[in-house]
C-alpha cells in the first residue's frame, strides 16, 4: 500500500522533493495546495509539472475516511464514525463554542488503557493510527467548516486512544497542524490528554513546544485510581504526578487536571480535599467532567449539586477549576460509544 501524503511533514516533503531531483520550493507548493486549497488529487495542482504530478499520484494516496455516520447536535456539535481502509472505524467531533470551532481527534483504533468508565476501551486496541490518518480528520472537519467559511481553530487530541501509547504519529500529526505553510493552528489552541504514560510525558516535556498538556487524573490517591484506571498498576499516581512536576518545571506552562466525577466512587468531598491537598503547589487547572453514562460500565452521574460542591471545595482551597459544559448529550457525542454501537450492529 502506497504511504499516505499526509503522513509527511513539511521538513520529509522537502527531503522527498531533494531526493526526487525537485526544489525544495515545491514542497511549499505542494503543502499549500494540500492543507490551504485542501485538494484530494494530485492533478488538480495545476502549478507543479506533470511529470511531478505523475510522481507524487505513483508514491503516494490520500486516506480515505468513509462517513458511516454524522450526528448533528441541537448545541451545533457534530460527531463523525469514520471507516477507515482496512474496514477500521473511528470517531472525529466538531465542537462549536463562542470562541471557534473545536476539533476532538481520535489517536488509535480502540483503546487499551481500560479505564473503567470509558467505552473507548470496550474491545480493547485494534491498531495505531497513522499521523496521516489523525491529519485526515482534521482537514475533513475543516472541508465540512469550509461550505459556511468557518474554520478549526482549536484541536483536543482527546478523542479514543491513548496519544501517548502513539509518540510519534501524535507528534507528526502536531507539527504537520502547526506548521505555518498549512493549517497554522495556534499551538496554545492545541491541548494533548494522556492517561499517565510516564516516559513519554518526560519526552513531551523535552520536545519545547507550547502545546498544552491535560492529564486524565481521575482520582485522589493511588489505590482509588488502580481502580479506576488500569494503567495506574503501570505507572503509579506518585510517578505520574512527578512526571508533572517535571513538566512544570522545564515549561513553565500550566497543567489542565481531567476529574471524571462518577456518583458515590470518587466524588465525596474527602475526594475533593485530597485532590486539593495534592495539587495545591502546583501551576494548574481541574476540569470537572460529569461522567457520562455507558450502558456496558454500572457508573452512575454525579447529582449536579454534589458536582458545585466539589467544585467549591477546591475553590475554597486556592485550585483553580471550571465545571465542563456538555456538547453532544443528545447524539453519544462521549469517547467511544458511538464506536460501540457501531461493532455491535456488525457483529450481529
Amino acid at each position: 500500500m502506497k504511504p499516505f501524503i499526509y503522513d509527511y511533514t513539511y521538513e520529509q516533503l522537502k527531503e522527498w522533493m531533494k531526493d526526487n531531483g525537485e526544489p525544495a520550493f515545491r514542497a511549499e507548493q505542494l503543502f499549500q495546495w494540500i492543507y490551504v486549497k485542501r485538494v484530494k488529487d494530485f492533478d488538480q495542482m495545476t502549478n507543479l509539472s506533470k511529470e511531478l504530478r505523475q510522481k507524487l499520484e505513483d508514491s503516494f494516496q490520500f486516506v480515505t475516511l468513509e462517513e458511516i455516520t454524522k450526528l448533528e447536535s441541537k448545541d451545533g456539535t457534530v460527531k463523525f464514525l469514520f471507516g477507515l481502509h482496512d474496514a477500521h472505524a473511528i470517531e472525529t467531533v466538531i465542537m462549536r463554542h463562542s470562541y471557534g470551532n473545536s476539533i476532538c481527534v481520535t489517536t488509535q483504533v480502540g483503546c487499551r488503557i481500560g479505564c473503567t468508565f470509558c467505552a473507548s476501551t470496550l474491545g480493547g486496541l485494534k491498531r495505531n493510527l497513522t499521523a496521516g490518518e489523525i491529519v485526515a480528520q482534521v482537514v475533513t472537519a475543516q472541508q465540512m467548516l469550509d461550505a459556511t467559511e468557518e474554520r478549526v481553530s482549536s484541536i483536543v487530541i482527546m478523542g479514543s486512544g491513548e496519544p501517548f501509547e502513539n509518540y510519534d504519529a501524535t507528534l507528526a500529526f502536531l507539527r504537520i497542524m502547526i506548521h505555518e505553510k498549512g493549517l497554522h493552528i495556534g499551538q496554545r489552541h492545541i491541548t494533548v490528554s494522556t492517561s499517565g504514560i510516564v516516559p513519554s510525558m518526560y519526552k513531551f516535556a523535552d520536545e519545547n513546544t507550547q502545546i498544552n498538556l491535560a492529564l486524565s487524573i481521575h482520582a485522589p490517591n493511588d489505590k482509588l485510581r488502580s481502580k479506576l484506571m488500569p494503567v495506574n498498576r503501570r505507572f503509579p499516581f506518585e510517578d505520574v504526578m512527578e512526571a508533572c512536576r517535571y513538566y512544570l518545571a522545564k515549561t513553565g506552562r500550566r497543567i489542565t487536571f481531567e476529574y471524571a466525577l462518577i456518583g458515590g466512587v470518587n466524588d465525596r468531598p474527602e475526594h475533593a480535599e485530597e485532590l486539593a491537598e495534592v495539587l495545591k503547589d502546583l501551576l494548574c487547572h481541574v476540569n470537572l467532567i460529569p461522567v457520562n453514562h455507558v450502558p456496558e460500565r454500572n457508573y452512575v452521574r454525579t447529582p449536579r449539586n454534589d458536582i458545585f460542591e466539589f467544585a467549591r471545595i477546591l475553590e475554597n482551597k486556592g485550585i483553580n477549576v471550571t465545571i465542563r459544559r456538555e456538547q453532544g448529550h443528545d447524539i453519544a457525542a462521549a469517547c467511544g460509544q458511538l464506536r460501540a454501537k457501531h461493532m455491535e450492529s456488525t457483529a450481529r
